[in-house]
């Protein structure tokens, strides 16, 4: 189902505003029941719990992350969600700024199915390594 720029846009900004809430369940809330998403080809995190666990992840090792999207592209029910973040690493307190993205596949109602995120792994540890 083809969606329109501004239906995109509205559904990045929602997903934005959720990961900025710092409040993972909000994050989850944008996939359907049975979603799952792979990071840089690791493990899948599946379902609302999965997906629940991975954000609360992001914001263990970043409690200031705070995420701007960059650019929302779609091409029927394929989306690309185009992101960056800022914050300071949990840990050794290091300024991080990462950028990516994610490529989401959806359903009717606008919720995410699958995803499949992409970031420069390395280039976050150097970062949070300082």
């Amino acid at each position: 189902m083809p969606y329109s720029q501004t239906q995109l846009d509205d559904l990045a900004q929602g997903y934005t505003a959720a990961w900025n809430s710092k409040v993972p369940e909000q994050v989850a809330a944008f996939h359907a029941p049975s979603s799952s998403i792979v990071i840089n080809r690791g493990e899948p995190s599946s379902g609302h719990s999965g997906l629940t666990e991975m954000a609360a992840g992001f914001h263990a090792d970043v409690p200031d992350l705070h995420l701007v999207c960059d650019g929302v592209r779609g091409a029927g029910a394929h989306v690309l969600y185009m992101w960056t973040f800022t914050g300071h690493h949990a840990d050794t307190g290091n300024p991080l700024k990462v950028s990516g993205w994610e490529e989401w596949e959806l359903d009717s109602s606008m919720k995410i199915t699958s995803s499949l995120g992409w970031f420069d792994a390395e280039d976050y540890e150097r970062q949070a390594a300082g």
